[in-house]
This record gives C-alpha cells, structure tokens and sequence, in this order.
C-alpha cells in the first residue's frame, strides 16, 4: 500500500462502525494483549518503536516489530487529528458483543451502565478503570459511539479488556436480570460489601445526572461520601470510587496488576 493512500483509509476508519483506530503505543499493547485483531500498525520509526515496546510492553514486543511498518513523516502527521507522541498508531478491528450475552454473564462482577455521557474521554476513562476493576462490562446510552477514537485514546485501548457497547436507550436494558442501582447524590452511602454480585450499576451523564426514568427504575440509590460543600466528582473518577471500593471490600477477585 502506497503511503498517501492511508490518509483516506485513516479518515475513513474513524467513521467505520466495525473499525477502530487505536493512537498510540499503550492503545496498541492494550488490544494485542486481550486479543484484537490488527489490520494496520504505522509507525515513524519501527527502530525507535521496538525500543519503546521493549520497555513499556515487552510481552508484545515480537509481535508489534512484526506488524509495524514506517512511514513518511508527513503522512504520519495527518492520520489523526493528533499525532500520538509515542509515534504509532493502528487500526484493528472491533469485537462485537450481543447485549443479552453480556447482561447474562453469571460472573459475579458488577456491569456499568453510563446514562448519555457527553464526554468521549471520560467514556474511555470510565471503560479504563472498569478493565482495571475486572467488571463485566461498559455499556453506554445517547448518540456518541463509545469506540470512537476519542474514547479509545481515553481508555489505552482497554475497551477489548471487557465488552463495550452501545445500548442506544435504557429500555433495552428492561429486561436484564439484574439489580439495576442508581449512583446518585440523594442516595444511601455506599455499602460495598453489600452491592449484589451481578449488579447494573447506573451513572448519569457529566452535566445532569441520571434521567427521572431510570431514577425510577432502579431498585436502590446509592451515593458516594464526600465531604461536605464538594458538589459532585467527575463521571470517571465516580466509576472509579464505586467500582474500587467494590473490588477492596473482599467481593471483587484480586489479581496483581500488569504494566
């Protein structure tokens, strides 16, 4: 392939529902570790990435030299609207995941739900820290695609750890056999030894919370405790605490972490 052709590609990836572009060497290593499928590494200098993979991802290392190729610098610069500093970026292809299977997954590990989240970042933050907890999945609601790009940069490429999807409105979610629970301010504190095994646990979006509907439906509300006068914690930093404090209290399975 001729290198000014990837310039299209590129662009036309970032569009494509059964593609996604990952930016950056932690994207690339993320989903090589939890089994993509690339169809595309390129790279500034393959020499000065296998240096890199050497010291940030050496179990992948072998595998990232076989696939990556250099190219222009110039045409580098224009496949994505910001360069990644770790000089690689790649296109893979998306898992793809039916909503009824990942709501019926007996592991005993909670599943996020974010209420139409506006923010792409924080929705790869939030599918980030889920992978780091070891939850039974993302899924999100409203008009933005969870694997776009942006959401990919934010999650290093962690959206392959676990199923991530988009649900497009709750109702889907109405016959899911799990305890659906509200993080809300107005909420009882947080109880983590007493979350169910298989909960559907609901963030609202960054600016107005959990919609009147879903409120209605959940079967508890729970709230995280902060000290008085801090309104509230950015949605991310939110799935975060709950998720974490789940994990510490016992229930969650403990396994050692990996660079």
């Amino acid at each position: 392939m001729q290198d000014g052709s990837l310039i299209p590609r590129f662009g036309r990836a970032r569009r494509d529902p059964s593609l996604a572009v990952l930016e950056g060497l932690h994207a690339l290593k993320h989903a090589l570790r939890f089994g993509a499928r690339i169809h595309e590494v390129v790279c500034r200098d393959t020499r000065a990435l296998d240096r890199l993979a050497g010291e940030l991802a050496p179990d992948v290392q072998a595998r990232i030299a076989v696939l990556a190729r250099a190219v222009a610098p110039d045409v580098f610069a224009q496949l994505s609207p910001f360069a990644p500093s770790t000089g690689v970026i790649s296109l893979a292809e998306r898992p793809t995941y039916e909503l009824s299977s990942v709501l019926a997954q007996e592991r005993p590990a909670p599943l996020i739900l974010l209420e139409d989240p506006r923010d792409l970042g924080n929705i790869g933050a939030c599918v980030r820290v889920a992978a780091a907890a070891d939850c039974a999945g993302v899924l999100t609601t409203g008009d933005h695609d969870p694997w776009h790009p942006d959401a990919l940069r934010g999650s290093a490429g962690l959206h392959y750890a676990l199923p991530v999807l988009g649900v497009g409105s709750p109702s889907a979610l109405e016959s899911a056999d799990r305890a659906l629970l509200a993080v809300d301010p107005g909420g009882d504190p947080l109880a983590p030894g007493a979350l169910p095994a298989r909960a559907l646990l609901a963030f609202g979006g960054e600016r107005y919370g959990l919609s009147k509907e879903l409120s209605a439906r959940a079967e508890a509300h729970i709230s995280i405790p902060m000290r008085p006068g801090v309104s509230s914690l950015n949605l991310a930093t939110s799935v975060a605490a709950v998720l974490f404090a789940w994990r510490l209290s016992g229930t969650g399975a403990s396994t050692s972490g990996a660079g």
